[in-house]
């Protein structure tokens, strides 16, 4: 296969990003501007000289999708709703609206093809930590800007290779029927916006004047409140009858030319090919099912009509998190230089702008909210922009874990948006133009949940799924009814017909509310797909387990616990009747296990020439679990002593997954791989590439990317089929996880690191293994998966972080789909947004459930538009900015070097901060400066330089290096935000004052302390949690009435060296710190270890280079990182 066929398959060719928007491809002339500002985007990513933003054509023609819709309802979803009152939108026309119901508009003209390619990018610069005297200190990463058409060579896949993991923009659209189709005919859609400027969020509005209104809406509207569909009948708003007599008059303008688009009759669906040009030629669905791709089949409404079904909720596993503990109050350094205690007491600066345009409310009862009043500030400045010096406050910490900001919409949007632990946004103001947020140096990004085990989730079943016919956007809370027989969408302005069987509420059973649907309430919700969102009948699930049996891994000790936790929840494996599982073992030869019903015992088949690997038996390997479980447990129970006196030390690891996608090719399925040593025969052999003597004295840490493209290649393979692989690495030895960890990254699989892996010699490590093993086992999975999103016109996606393979420009393939896995993504301002004051991102994820379901889960999050700088610094969101900056920073140690990232990192803040120091504030002080909201950006920029996968000047094995940079890539962030900034608690003297009741369990909630040495006493206990691993530090003086009621022994110097379990004991301390430990723990889904140790301990250093704030001989302290930050500000 040419390089060029396989990358335009797999979506690394030359050609335009993908950009939402109507089914027009808008695609500018070169060198005309269409109202698109032409400033460089800002992403620090790219080199330092900045980019010339590119050519953002619209996406390729859709292919019609067919409806779903039985409703399980639920709990609306959790609000986290400010206090404002109700707004609405003015209408997204050009104008006001002719007074004639039959909405008219001009088709968008359609513009001819750049005549050249997008230019070509800057060059890289090489840049250290401090400035260099000799040139001019620029900002390292530009955000939000699309990647240049020709990658630099070190970022180009070798010959036949497809795609990186993050997707650069400048791929084409691709090239087989499965994914496009030709254009709908007569298409024209309505012409979007409303020529109102988006008013200030936080500035001050003239008393009585109303700003704009900020919910889509014609003058002619129908559009009732939005109850929750659960409320009871007396909270809903009466449905009456639509608006009749002509609307209100809103700055009337002559409507633009063109034919009238009446009740937007649909054009004719267009013929779709249910053929896959996946990289192997199988068939397995698209987002064809899914999007505008995703459905080969009839339009919305016009498929077989069948009566809604009010059924159940589905009750999943887990729910929100509970709140954390609170914190300490703020103090002031003890000692500050000169300059820097000199500010007067009660001078504040004034972060925002007093100068904005009052919009004048139009008259009539076209149904627009009062104002936006509550959303400004009539008196005083938000919390967000209050001024802090952080050279002189330092207890900056939040009581417990910090909230993510609320977006300042009004109540009612803001009651039924997206739950910020399943989508969130770096920046939850949306600049109006590229050039605003370039001005603001933040990243403008979203990090998604998508597949998160929810309590409540409501289950729509229905034979249609109303869905917008130009931009194919599921229909969501946040579109507008112009009547009750028209919706205009959200993402590209097009009014669509409701159909009919969309008119009757299966939560109400009355006819004649569509806006009062489920659909239509929930902000996240799942669709049960019919038939024609598939290409094939759904998979089985189906799965085989490929083991190192070496003599290294018989040492470990690790089959007899993976044996055990298998056979203890093997009727715990998600599936149904038609489940299948199959295993295989590896040393230097392969061994096939027949577990075919009707034998006495399992047979063993080896295949001894692995260059050329063979099924020996293919109908018998992978067998049906419910017709063979007797067999599949002898052989669980007879594994461990069948390889028990091996001396076989070599490991065949490359053809044992060769023969593993042989297996799984003809279904599908996951792969769990087990491995305990370096790969050393055979395809995919590996050498030795660390040098432990470079651990801690290089800058620039060497080996970050693979030796080999063999793994990344047969990830790919196996994506094409449907096949995720897992990786479980155990082992003490360096094993180039750099290249074996591309077998996960690129088939959505995920890897799981346990350095130091051994029975007798690490048993805290093997009871997370046992725990992670459980969790894995029995948690719910979904297959044969894609994921697309889509974002309101004027914006657009260039990069992807997560494990997956790029299908398309915007469609992400996900054999496989689990409840742990988070993705973010990098967006840019396309089109100036100033007509509009809100814009909507919707992910849609169309997977396989583990009963041979086809469902789609779709989560719609809405943002308002502002065109202020301290609006935008108002809505910052520092947790999110600090995931989305470690996975550019992760993408840079490996295209660049460690430490342009660590630079790049360090720039982030001092552009953001340098930037509300210029732009924003108006009265200047001196000092350090930062609006409340990105208080801890410069802590959390500093944790990301000491953290595993950037740290320098500190021993760290290669292995844990990567091991944590792929962590922070795929973590979700609420996860990866505690192995970046550790939690650190005092847990000797817990008290139920302030304490959580949760199932009758008390719940203490010490305060969060700073992470620094200071903090620590020898009277005391402390313990730090830090995500995958927690830590129990003792004082050498501490009370021994904790040590002999929490840990059951005598005294100090009696406690054991490697404890990782606090003992059951029958006390109120001991009781306490296990109900908090264990409440910690169960926040996550993964198990972390626990290590009791004393202060002599040789863990203690682990557990000091997570203190932060402190010095280290490679590492600034806090202090001096906030000096240093200042020094480069005031340049």
């Amino acid at each position: 296969m040419s390089t060029a066929g396989f990358n335009s398959q797999n979506g690394t060719g030359g050609g335009q990003p993908y950009a939402n928007g109507p089914s027009q491809n808008l695609q500018p002339l070169p060198g005309v501007n269409y109202g698109m500002a032409p400033h460089p985007n800002y992403n620090p990513l790219q080199a330092k000289a900045p980019m010339a933003p590119g050519l953002y054509p619209s996406p390729a023609p859709y292919q019609p999708g067919p409806p779903v819709s039985s409703y399980h309802p639920g709990p609306p979803p959790t609000s986290y709703a400010p206090s404002q009152p109700l707004m609405h939108r003015p209408p997204m026309g050009g104008g006001s609206l002719p007074h004639t119901p039959p909405l008219s508009a001009s088709p968008v003209p359609r513009m001819p093809p750049p005549a050249q390619g997008t230019p070509p990018p800057p060059p890289a610069s090489s840049s250290g930590y401090y400035a260099s005297p000799h040139h001019q200190q620029q900002p390292p990463w530009q955000y939000n800007a699309a990647p240049a058409a020709n990658p630099p060579a070190s970022m180009t896949p070798p010959h036949g290779q497809a795609a990186v993991n993050h997707m650069p923009p400048s791929m084409p659209p691709p090239t087989s029927a499965a994914y496009s189709a030709p254009p709908a005919p007569h298409s024209a859609p309505l012409a979007p916006g409303p020529g109102l400027p988006p008013t200030s969020l936080h500035a001050y509005s003239q008393p009585g004047v109303a700003p704009p209104p900020a919910t889509p809406m014609a003058p002619h509207t129908y559009q009732p409140g939005r109850p929750p569909f659960v409320a009871p009948p007396s909270a809903a708003a009466p449905m009456g009858p639509p608006p009749m007599g002509p609307p209100p008059s809103m700055k009337p303008t002559p409507p633009p030319p063109g034919p009238p688009m009446g009740h937007a009759t649909p054009p004719p669906p267009p013929k779709a090919d249910a053929q896959w040009d996946g990289a192997h030629g199988s068939a397995p669905p698209s987002e064809s099912e899914e999007g505008d791709v995703e459905c080969p089949g009839a339009m919305a409404g016009n498929g077989p009509q069948a009566p809604n079904n009010y059924n159940h909720v589905d009750n999943t596993t887990g729910g929100a998190l509970q709140p954390g503990p609170p914190g300490r109050h703020l103090g002031h350094y003890p000692s500050l230089p000169p300059g820097y205690q000199s500010m007067p007491p009660g001078h504040t600066a004034q972060p925002y702008s007093l100068n904005q345009q009052p919009y004048q409310q139009p008259p009539g009862p076209a149904g627009l909210s009062p104002s936006m009043a509550a959303m400004s500030l009539q008196s005083g400045m938000p919390e967000a922009l209050r001024v802090v010096n952080l050279l002189q406050e330092r207890n900056l910490l939040p009581p417990g874990p910090l909230p993510a900001p609320t977006p300042c919409l009004t109540q009612d949007l803001q009651r039924v948006n997206c739950n910020p632990e399943v989508f969130r946004s770096t920046l939850t103001s949306i600049p109006q133009t590229q050039s605003l947020l370039n001005k603001a140096k933040m990243p403008l990004g979203l990090l998604l949940h998508p597949f998160k085990d929810l309590s409540q989730l409501p289950v729509v079943t229905s034979s249609t799924i109303v869905r917008c016919r130009s931009c194919r956007t599921y229909i969501n809370p946040f579109v507008s009814f112009l009547d009750q027989r028209r919706w205009k969408c959200n993402l590209c302005y097009r009014v669509n017909d409701v159909p009919e069987e969309f008119m009757y509420n299966p939560v109400s059973r009355a006819y004649g509310e569509p806006h009062k649907r489920p659909e239509v309430q929930n902000a996240t919700i799942e669709f049960i797909a019919p038939s024609e969102y598939m290409l094939r009948p759904p998979q089985p699930a189906v799965y085989l387990f490929v083991l190192d049996v070496s003599h290294n891994a018989l040492e470990t000790g690790y089959l007899h616990v993976f044996c055990q936790s298998l056979l203890d929840n093997l009727d715990s494996l998600p599936g149904d009747s038609r489940t299948k599982v199959g295993f295989i073992t590896f040393d230097s030869t392969i061994h096939f296990y027949n577990l075919q019903e009707g034998l006495s015992q399992p047979q063993m088949l080896i295949v001894s020439d692995i260059e050329d690997i063979f099924l020996p038996t293919p109908d018998s390997l992978l067998v049906n679990l419910n017709e063979s479980k007797e067999l599949v447990q002898d052989l669980l129970k007879s594994l461990p002593s069948l390889f028990e006196k091996t001396m076989e030390t070599q490991s065949a690891l490359g053809s044992a997954l060769q023969a593993a996608f042989k297996l799984l090719s003809p279904t599908g399925g996951r792969m769990s791989v087990f491995q305990t040593q370096l790969p050393n025969l055979g395809a995919g052999a590996l050498q030795s590439r660390e040098d432990p003597n470079q651990r801690a004295n290089a800058k620039d840490v060497q080996h970050l990317s693979p030796a080999t493209d063999f793994y990344k290649k047969l990830a790919l393979d196996c994506s094409g089929q449907q096949v995720a692989v897992d990786l479980f690495l155990l082992s003490a030895q360096y094993c180039d996880l750099a290249s074996l960890g591309c077998i996960s990254r690129y088939s959505a699989g995920s890897v799981y690191y346990y350095p130091s892996y051994h029975q007798q010699h690490n048993p805290a490590q093997v009871e997370r293994f046992q725990k992670d093993l459980k969790r894995y086992i029995t948690r719910k999975i979904g297959f044969e998966a894609v994921m697309r999103i889509r974002c309101t016109k004027g914006l657009s996606i260039h990069t992807f972080h997560g494990n997956f393979f790029v299908r398309s420009t915007d469609l992400l393939s996900l054999p496989n789909v689990n409840p742990d896995a988070g993705f973010a993504v990098q967006m840019s301002i396309d089109e100036n947004l100033d007509d509009m004051q809100v814009v909507s991102f919707q992910a849609a994820l169309l997977y396989t459930s583990s009963k041979g379901e086809r469902r789609i889960r779709v989560h719609t999050l809405c943002l308002p538009v502002v065109n202020s700088l301290s609006d935008i610094f108002a809505g910052a969101d520092v947790q999110a900015m600090t995931g989305l900056l470690a996975c550019m920073a992760v993408d840079r140690s490996i295209t660049a070097s460690l430490s342009d990232a660590r630079e790049a990192l360090t720039n982030a803040a001092i552009d953001s901060l340098a930037c509300y120091r210029q732009s924003v504030l108006t009265i200047q002080q001196p000092g350090l400066l930062a609006p409340a909201c990105l208080r801890l950006f410069p802590l959390y920029i500093l944790a990301l330089h000491k953290q595993k996968a950037f740290r320098v000047g500190t021993s760290t094995r290669l292995d844990e290096r990567v091991a944590a940079m792929l962590q922070l890539k795929y973590q979700p962030l609420a996860y990866a935000m505690l192995m970046i900034h550790p939690s650190l608690y005092r847990v000797d003297d817990l008290t139920d004052e302030g304490a959580l009741n949760i199932n009758d369990r008390t719940i203490p909630q010490p305060r969060v302390l700073q992470l620094s040495v200071e903090k620590l006493t020898r009277e005391g206990a402390f313990l730090m949690d830090a995500g995958t691993v927690m830590y129990l530090w003792l004082g050498r003086n501490c009370n021994p009435s904790f040590v002999s009621q929490v840990l059951g022994v005598p005294n100090y110097a009696a406690v054991p060296e490697n404890l990782y379990l606090l003992p059951e004991l029958d006390t109120a301390e001991s009781q306490r710190v296990r109900a908090f430990v264990g409440w910690l723990k169960d926040q996550r889904p993964f198990a972390p270890t626990l290590h009791v140790i004393r202060d002599e301990s040789q863990m203690k250093s682990t557990l000091m280079q997570s203190m932060i704030e402190d010095r280290t001989e490679s590492a600034l302290s806090y202090y001096e990182f906030l000096l240093h930050l200042q020094q480069q500000i005031s340049k």
